[in-house]
């Protein structure tokens, strides 16, 4: 029914293999990669669909070869990160595009989604990599912080945003939406940029705050929080980059 060839593959990872196939995309899940993990990323994608967001159709979800597969519609275009990569004097246009996509988003809401409190207390709670100590603090401030319900992509960055011929965006990869702080969504995209290149890191992060009225402080008290997050994903080449930013007292 697909075409699974090499062709086709467009990426490669170790737990999955991403196709184009047709007028679809076919995200082929690891045989360790739960059953309930690909329905929930389907579910995911179809609620961000019904809030009228520029978000790819999900089809189906289907067995193949005994592996679980998402098909989603494909979107023609080219990524925000390619084409700031090779239109660098376009660099504030496009960013002031992609925050304007990432207020729109966080302007939805979709009451069913999971919590992003939760998810990062549950991240959180699963290191070892870090002492209870600093746990404890990261827990502390993570239920200190005001609790929102506004929808948060969770990975939202310029290579999940795809640029169509008639400069349609289409934002793509819900599988980690959540709902609540925006803030905490931005600490995130923040975390991308920084890990990669700085200077964009520190436009983007001015051109959030300017726009969405929000104090610079107010993100950063998020970036602690947000780095212990991503460190349960356990990847090497970021677990030195992350650690520096998860000190809670360095952002007092």
């Amino acid at each position: 029914m697909y075409n699974l060839s090499k062709e086709n593959l467009i990426i490669k990872r170790p737990n999955k293999e991403v196709y184009k196939s047709g007028d679809s995309i076919v995200k082929l899940h690891e045989v360790t990669h739960a059953k309930s993990d690909v329905f929930n990323e389907a579910v995911n994608n179809a609620r961000a669909e019904e809030t009228g967001l520029p978000v790819p159709a999900v089809k189906e979800v289907v067995e193949i070869d005994g592996k679980w597969a998402l098909v989603i519609d494909y979107v023609e275009g080219t990524t925000l990160e390619e084409l700031m990569d090779k239109h660098p004097e376009k660099l504030e246009s496009y960013m002031e595009q992609f925050v304007d996509l990432q207020l729109e988003i966080h302007s939805k809401k979709s009451p069913l989604v999971n919590k992003l409190k939760d998810k990062l207390a549950r991240q959180i709670n699963s290191l070892k990599i870090i002492d209870a100590t600093t746990r404890y603090e990261l827990l502390a401030r993570l239920e200190s912080m005001p609790k929102h319900t506004k929808l948060c992509h969770g990975d939202y960055n310029p290579t999940n945003v795809v640029v169509g011929e008639d400069g349609k965006l289409t934002v793509i990869d819900w599988a980690h939406v959540t709902q609540g702080n925006a803030s905490a969504d931005a600490a995130m995209t923040y975390l991308w940029f920084a890990l990669k290149n700085q200077e964009r890191a520190d436009l983007y992060m001015n051109m959030y705050c300017k726009k969405s009225d929000t104090a610079r402080q107010y993100v950063q008290k998020w970036l602690p929080i947000v780095a212990a997050s991503q460190l349960s994903k356990e990847n090497e080449l970021e677990k030195e980059f992350l650690m520096r930013w998860v000190d809670v007292m360095d952002f007092e």
